[in-house]
């Protein structure tokens, strides 16, 4: 069962602030998805002994280690079509700010 201090924690690792009057209703909410969650418990997995039952019959097809080509022989083609170049960086908008 979830506790008001369980709710304020989640609230400051997840950085929102959460008021007196919501951390009831939190802990309400939380435990009805902890017990709706807990269903999976009881699913039939097909386990046979510790290994899991494959799902599906297929596996990885990996292809043989090497160079596939030349190195560097397509870099300058796709550079060209990138919009703002700084030398041989290619620039970007900044989209993460450290604020």
């Amino acid at each position: 069962m979830a506790t008001l201090e369980d709710v304020k924690k989640l609230a400051a690792l997840a950085r929102i602030t959460v008021s007196d009057e919501e951390l009831a209703k939190f802990v309400e909410e939380f435990d009805a998805i902890i017990q709706y969650v807990s269903q999976l418990d009881t699913l039939d997995v097909g386990k046979r002994g510790d290994q899991p039952k494959p799902l599906l019959p297929y596996t990885n097809i990996m292809r043989e280690d090497g160079t596939p080509h030349e190195k560097g022989l397509y870099t300058e083609k796709l550079a060209e079509q990138f919009p703002s170049r700084d030398g041989n960086y290619l620039s970007v908008k900044q989209i993460i700010s450290h604020d």
